[in-house]
């Protein structure tokens, strides 16, 4: 059964900066793509930053520029550096990694941005 351990999450003031990681429980390099979603209160979960086996990197519009997904291989860990935050930021994040038709989800970190 894979696992995916988020952490990094918390309160930050507008303008201000957080890394997510998320941690898998079998090597990443098994998943076509791991990535990050985000679900705010009301709204329907959205793809925020991708990556392929092959490093290929896809971002949503709203966070283009600001926000940059790596991997580390070795560690079997995603990041997600998240910087110029805004207060529409806020939500609570998930991993996700994918590997044909399977699908898995972490429990979620909240990232709070506020004054």
């Amino acid at each position: 059964q894979v696992q995916l351990v988020e952490s990094g999450g918390g309160l930050v003031q507008p303008g201000g900066s957080l890394r997510l990681s998320c941690t898998a429980s079998i090597m990443i390099v098994s998943f076509d793509s791991v990535g990050w979603y985000r679900q705010a209160p009301g709204k329907e979960r959205e793809l925020v930053a991708q990556v392929t086996l092959s490093g290929t990197t896809n971002y949503a519009d709203f966070v283009k520029g600001r926000f940059t997904i790596s991997r580390d291989n070795a560690k079997n860990t995603v990041y997600l550096q998240m910087n110029s935050l805004k207060p529409e930021d806020t939500a609570l994040y998930y991993c996700n990694s994918r590997h044909m038709t399977q699908n898995w989800w972490g429990q979620g970190t909240q990232v709070t941005v506020s004054s």
